[in-house]
């Protein structure tokens, strides 16, 4: 039986063999694999050599024994090609293709990363233009250069699309347990989702890391983030290409689609995606999901050895949503018997250096401290430096803390005031017993929140539904298609449960008479595609309460059309009931972003659109949970629940009458280019469209 490319990754991600094609750099590459611990069978092809650095060579890779479950290619774009081709014959596992010139370069390299991935087949394929992987699982580098990582039992996995990121974080004195880190290149075949997927079913791995310029495939990326979500694993993410010009690196560096941000913190809020704004908070909040060992929420008993760092604490648990429960009376009154009377006893605790170094006397307070119904335990330690000798003290404290959170069944992180005052030495012993080691006080409070926020909002994401729904990616539309008018834009949307105004397609000619069936005040409109923004041209008439006020709007409309858009008939008026006024207006519209997701937008309507700025961005298809999540987190959510007195909305109607935007929107992904409805009034009493656009585009 053939073996599909999942299969394959799995044999890369566990490899019994390596091979690594090239010349002298790859002979160091295969000897510092050894080095590391590797002990699998190892090859080294070169085509003219007998041997490189010692390192004996086998000629062609039709001479291996077999098909190695890993390789690392590291020749020209031509040869990598060549190699892929044969290995695929050879049946090995997975490649690593080191070689650039491919998508990342225009048409040709296009073209020629496609027969690259033709070649390959069903082998997995890492890149190409890509550093490779670090297996520390199974120590395995493949990898060409050094590397500061070491072999672990358990950690993290790291994917990335800048190997220059991945070689800077091996090399970083922050202690990181690393099971894989992988440089994903221009992901030709294998992408970030494909890896993440094949990853979680490896129960070593304890959370997930991405740095990222953007997504080849979001749908699968939406599955494993799903799956990942469902299995309690964080997904940690660093987003560069924010900015213009970050967005167009992104592009020239590995062929990736930036998409607009807005977009993205929609995409990973519906997944739980952590997103963290900088490579130390991406490491720091690693660490705390590394051991596996989450919280089961958000409150803290917190000690600390100085007033001055029980106040840091104070003000960084509550600037990250962390509560600090009081202590209890009981607890007071026994640590007031081991600790000094000017010993200020609340939580945050200054355990004060009276007790420093002694061991009877520290274990009483953790044993105190530690009986409490806090979610977790956080110690704040910072080491002195080695020529003090006085580094003892803390190794004490540091382990009876560790068997203190054992004996009372607690999660807990150690960290320091200043990073670099807790040293190796410290956090390696500390992570050897499921101990999250912080550098930082700020970084660290700020990383556990970060987990704790996640484990509180994983269990509501998961019942909103919402991330088990694959986000509709419709192809790109050529064009800029056709608009409907008005009143086709509203029977369109009404047939999917939008209310809108009993209005009347009407004509100058008939409008006086349409209008004394309809009744009076009445809004007047000219109806016409050409014209989408009907107020600059004076084609918007409101309350109008007679016949002789509607000749007069008529007369007037005829004037301002022709003078704005003096080829624009004037013939075919809407006439409709003039709506009371609302709690509140809302835009709901939707936003088409080619090769990346089709997103629906809530935001403050009518004349706030631009002078608020505030919206939510929901991918679809969304559930109605998850919509009126959206509208309740708006700045000027106050509106819809009864602000001053005034009655609250009908949030049911809302959230109905959003939803059949959205399912309008599903329905119609292939062909929808422009949809805005501004203003959708809101009441107490039920919601009404009073404008809409629609805009199709040529698949």
């Amino acid at each position: 039986m053939s073996l599909t490319i999942r299969d394959n990754l799995k044999r890369l991600l566990a490899p019994r063999h390596v091979a690594f094609v090239g010349g002298r750099s790859m002979a160091r590459a295969l000897k510092r694999c050894a080095d590391g611990g590797y002990a699998g069978q190892m090859w080294l092809v070169n085509p003219q050599h007998d041997e490189l650095e010692g390192v004996p060579c086998v000629r062609q890779i039709s001479d291996l024994p077999c098909g190695p479950d890993a390789v690392f290619i590291a020749t020209n774009r031509e040869l990598t090609l060549a190699c892929v081709r044969e290995l695929a014959a050879k049946g090995a596992g997975g490649a690593i293709c080191y070689a650039s010139g491919f998508a990342e370069t225009g048409a040709e390299g296009q073209a020629l990363q496609q027969q690259l991935l033709e070649a390959a087949g069903d082998m997995a394929l890492l890149g190409p233009n890509c550093y490779g992987l670090l297996d520390y699982l199974h120590s395995c580098a493949l990898w060409p250069v050094a590397h500061g990582g070491k072999a672990v039992e358990r950690g993290v996995a790291v994917l990335t699309q800048s190997g220059n990121f991945a070689y800077n974080l091996s090399m970083s004195d922050r202690s990181l347990p690393v099971a894989y880190m992988a440089s994903v290149g221009n992901q030709a075949q294998l992408g970030v989702a494909e890896l993440m997927d094949v990853l979680l079913d490896e129960p070593r791995v304890t959370a997930i890391g991405l740095h990222l310029e953007g997504l080849k495939n979001v749908p699968a990326f939406a599955r494993a983030a799903h799956k990942a979500l469902e299995q309690g694993i964080p997904v940690i993410v660093l987003k560069t290409g924010v900015s213009q010009i970050g967005a167009e690196l992104a592009l020239s560096h590995t062929s990736s689609l930036s998409g607009s941000d807005a977009l993205y913190d929609a995409l990973f809020a519906r997944l739980g995606v952590i997103r963290v704004s900088g490579p130390v908070s991406f490491v720091e909040t690693l660490k705390a999901a590394a051991c596996g060992r989450l919280p089961s929420g958000n409150s803290l008993i917190a000690l600390a050895c100085s007033g001055g760092d029980a106040g840091l604490i104070a003000d960084y648990a509550e600037r990250n949503e962390l509560r600090l429960p009081k202590l209890d009376a009981e607890q007071t009154a026994e640590l007031a018997q081991v600790l000094p009377s000017y010993a200020n006893l609340v939580n945050p605790l200054d355990f004060t250096t009276a007790i420093w170094g002694d061991g009877e006397a520290l274990n009483r307070m953790l044993d105190s401290a530690l009986r409490t119904e806090a979610d977790a335990a956080m110690l704040v330690l910072d080491y002195p430096a080695q020529f003090t000798g006085e580094r003892k003290e803390c190794d004490l404290l540091l382990e009876l803390y560790c068997q203190a959170l054992v004996r009372h069944g607690k999660t807990g992180f150690v960290t320091s005031a200043f990073p670099e005052l807790l040293p190796a030495h410290a956090r390696e012993r500390l992570h050897a017993q499921g101990v999250a080691a912080l550098q930082g006080v700020e970084d660290g409070l700020a990383a556990w929140g970060r987990i704790a926020g996640y484990q509180a909002n994983r269990q509501a994401l998961l019942a909103l539904g919402e991330s088990a729904l694959v986000p509709l990616c419709p192809q790109p539309l050529a064009g800029t298609g056709w608009l409907l008018n008005e009143w086709d834009s509203k029977q369109a949307l009404r047939a999917f449960g939008l209310p809108v105004p009993n209005g009347v397609r009407s004509t100058v000619a008939q409008a006086l008479e349409d209008a004394q069936r309809l009744g009076y005040p009445l809004v007047l409109k000219a109806l016409s595609a050409e014209l989408p923004h009907k107020t600059e041209a004076g084609a918007v008439a409101l309350n109008l309460k007679d016949a002789v006020a509607l000749t007069a709007a008529l007369g007037n409309m005829a004037n301002s059309i022709g003078a704005y858009a003096p080829g624009v008939a004037f013939d075919q008026v809407l006439l409709e009931p003039m709506a009371s006024a609302p709690l509140a207006e809302l835009i709901v519209g939707i936003k088409r972003e080619n090769d990346f997701c089709l997103a629906l937008v809530i935001g403050a309507g009518g004349v706030l659109v631009e002078l608020l700025k505030d919206s939510r961005s929901l991918l679809l298809p969304t559930t109605e949970g998850a919509i009126r999540n959206a509208l309740l987190s708006l700045r000027s959510t106050a509106l819809l629940q009864g602000f001053r007195g005034r009655a609250p909305a009908d949030l049911e109607a809302l959230v109905a009458a959003i939803r059949a935007v959205a399912d309008y929107a599903c329905e119609n992904a292939g062909q929808l280019l422009e949809l805005d409805v501004n203003p959708l009034l809101v009441g107490a009493q039920g919601t009404t469209a009073v404008d809409a656009l629609i805009r199709i585009g040529h698949a």
